[in-house]
């Protein structure tokens, strides 16, 4: 079974996600935003409690609310980390993004291995598929587990609304484009678990999405 733990960390409200495979132990995190001792040992704890291999930290964008927590996980678990490359120049500025909002922050380690749609990502006995979706951030992806119908959907889609577009690289045509082409063509029943906020369904917000409307 694969088993779904989400975490809400930092200032932002963000949605940290340890996912693991209950018959391999093999575990990953999306999206760490912990950012201090109290959230570090929440995910520490947890990983060391329930005898977990942390085989990889997979952010879907590279905004500091969703990777100020790879450092501490890559130090402690030697993970390999997974990022998008178009997204490089904002894990590049890291403290500069903290430093607009009063957060201190050391450098995040390269990525050991750049995202790439179609390219799977196993975990224990499942399989992930990452899916491009920009708008929201020039290399933002979605990563998408079909046998489990859910959907970690990072800053692009949310209950009743979308990411913003107003920050760098961000693009509202593009955005939109990459949820009706990318997520609206997924099951209706896949679960959308977002990097902010509660989860939703791909029906629901094809219906009551006030940027989509009902089809």
């Amino acid at each position: 079974m694969l088993e779904i733990n989400k975490y809400t960390f930092n200032p932002f409200s963000e949605n940290t996600y340890l996912l693991f495979d209950t018959v391999t132990r093999e575990s990953i995190v999306i999206d760490p935003g912990n950012m201090d001792k109290e959230e570090d040992d929440i995910l520490i704890d947890f990983i060391e409690s329930n005898d977990l291999n942390l085989k990889n930290i997979v952010v879907t964008h590279s905004h500091i609310d969703h990777v100020i927590g790879v450092s501490i996980l890559k130090e402690k678990f030697g993970s390999s980390f997974f990022a998008p490359e178009k997204d490089m120049p904002l894990l590049l500025h890291v403290k500069e993004q903290g430093a607009a909002f009063g957060i201190e922050i050391n450098s995040i380690p390269e990525p050991d291995s750049f995202i790439e749609e179609g390219i799977p990502l196993t975990l224990g006995n499942w399989y992930g598929e990452f899916l491009f979706t920009p708008g929201h951030s020039p290399g933002e992806h979605c990563l998408y587990f079909k046998d489990r119908k859910v959907l970690f959907s990072g800053d692009v889609l949310f209950k009743d609304t979308i990411g913003r577009t107003d920050l760098w690289g961000g693009d509202y045509n593009t955005l939109l484009n990459s949820i009706n082409q990318k997520l609206f063509s997924l099951p209706d029943d896949v679960i959308v678990y977002p990097g902010h906020g509660e989860e939703t369904t791909i029906l629901r917000e094809k219906k009551k999405n006030p940027f989509f409307g009902a089809v």
